[in-house]
């Protein structure tokens, strides 16, 4: 059978089992085994698998993933997150929408050492919401604000999705991370802008508290944060000056948790044994697609799909910037249907070659990759973290929780432009290690 029918009914059935709500890496391993078993035979695709397992399996570079997994459960198991917001809503709780900024600032706080978006919007659910509620905020601003806020868990480092993207592309890991780090501030103080642009437009829905706390008890919050900073500093700034390799960075960051939480009287022995199944779990969902993504590059390495579209692009003869312009688009068609995950596994080993030919900084696209990625967290039909958001509050419609979240899908696009715009944003912090 011709490569190019093979990959175009590749493609079609790939999407047909997204469709019907297969897992993504299971699909992806479907049509990556099928499809390569089409042009070189069954035997040789089942052994492309196997190895395909074990490879990844065995990888140092893999085994940053349990770790930071672990570190993020750890911290949430020990009430760091809890801890985050108090001393956020002592220093900002007392403003108009100062709840909402104090959250905002707590999930950015909270993902510097979880990794995980959805972790972020779960532990803010259960910390954040309840307080915005009896403070008399509107539903559709407590909950859009905790979805916007979860997003900064996969561009703040050490997030997963960079992790992955720098194992499919071979890319240095410790690099991705640090160019995250002022695009994720940025992110930051632009949710926060919107928030107080709210205010301005809608004060009924988010009421100023009145109360203003002392400047005794503002330090004393900060006494409480302390573990987060340091576990961060020890992490990311290991990393940095060249003291870890972010897998032992990972490691490290694991033991870390684990040792300020006991130290603190934190963590019992079953608060840690449900870390460590739940690290194990997550883990596992990720080798899995990891594998898929595996299995799919090599078909599309025997269909020769990745060239022909690199060609067909280059063809094209639009430049770069309006070549980007298409890929960033394809990504937010793609994040309506697919979450963060499964879009870059999915998409960056065809897309990356274009943006080589193209010029572009691989890190860089990294950055801009996960940024498109956190628009799809948000925006409908999918929107993981609104959908997350939904199975914790029960009784706040989808509806209302996409409409609090639709002012940071803007701002979000707005941090997308000047990203693209000025690069050096991202690329400052890592051309200097």
């Amino acid at each position: 059978m011709d490569a190019d029918l093979i990959a175009i009914a590749g493609f079609i059935v790939l999407f047909a089992l997204a469709a019907l709500r297969i897992p993504i890496g299971v699909a992806m391993g479907i049509v990556g085994v099928g499809g390569f078993a089409l042009i070189v035979g069954i035997e040789p695709a089942l052994r492309q698998l196997s190895l395909s397992a074990l490879r990844s399996a065995s990888s140092e570079t893999f085994g940053l993933v349990p770790m930071f997994l672990l570190m993020g459960s750890i911290a949430t198991a020990s009430g760091m997150s809890a801890e985050l917001f108090r001393a956020a809503n002592a220093w900002l709780g007392h403003r108009r929408g100062g709840l909402a900024t104090a959250t905002i600032a707590a999930c950015g706080g909270f993902a510097a050492i979880c990794g995980s978006s959805v972790a972020t919007a779960v532990t803010m659910s259960r910390v954040a919401l309840p307080e915005m509620r009896s403070r008399g905020y509107a539903d559709a601003i407590a909950t859009g604000t905790i979805a916007a806020g979860g997003t900064l868990g996969i561009l703040i480092p050490p997030s997963i999705v960079l992790a992955i993207y720098g194992i499919i592309t071979e890319q240095d890991i410790g690099r991705l991370f640090i160019a995250g780090i002022v695009p994720g501030l940025l992110s930051v103080f632009l949710f926060m802008l919107t928030i107080r642009i709210l205010g301005w437009f809608s004060p009924d829905a988010m009421p100023a508290s009145g109360t203003r706390a002392d400047f005794g008890t503002r330090m004393r919050t900060l006494g409480g944060v302390w573990a987060i900073g340091l576990l961060f500093i020890f992490v990311i700034g290991g990393i940095y000056i060249g003291l870890f390799t972010p897998t032992e960075a990972a490691g490290a960051g694991a033991a870390g948790a684990f040792i300020i939480s006991v130290a603190r009287r934190r963590l019992s022995f079953q608060a840690l044994v449900g870390c460590l199944v739940e690290a194990i779990r997550t883990t596992a969902s990720v080798f899995i697609i990891l594998i898929g993504a595996v299995m799919f590059g090599y078909f599309l390495a025997v269909t020769q799909t990745t060239q022909k579209i690199t060609g067909s692009l280059i063809e094209l003869g639009l430049g770069p910037y309006p070549t980007l312009a298409l890929i960033l688009l394809l990504y937010l068609v793609l994040g309506c249907v697919l979450d963060a995950l499964a879009m870059v596994v999915l998409t960056v080993p065809i897309l990356l070659p274009v943006i080589l030919e193209l010029g572009f900084d691989p890190i860089w696209f990294g950055v801009i990759v996960v940024v498109a990625a956190e628009l799809a967290l948000i925006t409908p039909p999918v929107g993981i973290n609104v959908f997350v958001i939904n199975s914790v509050v029960r009784d706040v419609s989808l509806v209302t929780i996409f409409r609090g979240a639709l002012p940071f899908v803007v701002t979000e696009a707005i941090v997308l432009i000047l990203l693209v715009a000025f690069p050096a944003i991202v690329l400052f912090l890592p051309s200097r290690m």
